[in-house]
């Protein structure tokens, strides 16, 4: 769903060789965020997020990566003061390291199932008045945004089912402020849905890398068929 393009020391104009469509202006996709696209250093000498997108953008357009492995929701603030002032497109992989942080309740001891919902629903709380304040600054930008959910872990994990139904919290907020704003969804726990997307239990290998560089790519170029759906946010 969108295009990336290198990060520091990396060539921005670098194209693809496929065909942009017809009379359409070459586009300049910038991703943001956090691991999920600066995977640089989780794929041992393989290509990363930006690389793998460089190459499924249509020719002329151009790739920034902005995104910092280790950020969290707040951190996509100060990666916007670098918008590239031709930036087109924007793709946002945050809130991964945010729910990390709230790991802990996953061993919090609790009397019932309710005081244990309630303890998830205060960290929702929190993680969705980040969430928001960023969607925010997104779409105040004025373009074409997509927003992307915290992905599931490697199902062969100890902890996978625990993790990934703790995770549908976290994600909650995130559709949701994508969904008042109109703004796009790339589902990670879609796309990246075997264990080889993985590096490990939170970065994407290149396999994985590969399909979210497709996946963006796809949401750039509408001639790209991939699956889609519409949400009718309000009326």
């Amino acid at each position: 769903m969108t295009t990336s393009s290198g990060g520091a020391g990396s060539d921005p104009d670098q194209s693809t060789s496929r065909a942009a469509p017809a009379g359409a202006e070459p586009g300049h996709v910038v991703l943001l965020g956090d691991s999920i696209f600066d995977n640089q250093a989780y794929v041992n000498g393989g290509p990363d997020v930006t690389e793998q997108l460089r190459g499924e953008l249509p020719r002329g357009w151009k790739a920034t990566l902005l995104a910092v492995d280790g950020d969290v929701i707040t951190g996509v603030h100060h990666q916007l003061l670098a918008l590239p002032d031709d930036a087109t497109h924007l793709v946002v992989s945050a809130g991964g390291n945010d729910a990390l942080g709230y790991a802990h309740l996953l061993e919090a001891p609790a009397r019932s199932v309710a005081q244990a919902l309630d303890l998830f629903a205060a960290a929702q709380e929190r993680f969705a008045a980040d969430y928001e304040l960023m969607a925010k600054a997104i779409s105040a930008k004025g373009l074409p945004a997509a927003l992307s959910t915290i992905y599931d872990t490697p199902s062969s994990g100890p902890a996978y089912r625990m993790i990934r139904t703790a995770l549908t919290v976290f994600n909650d907020s995130i559709t949701r402020a994508a969904f008042s704003r109109s703004i796009s969804l790339l589902d990670l726990r879609l796309i990246c849905n075997h264990d080889g997307d993985y590096a490990n239990a939170i970065e994407p290998s290149a396999q994985g890398g590969a399909k979210i560089a497709l996946a963006i790519s796809a949401w750039v170029d509408p001639a790209r068929k991939v699956p889609r759906s519409t949400v009718i946010g309000g009326v």
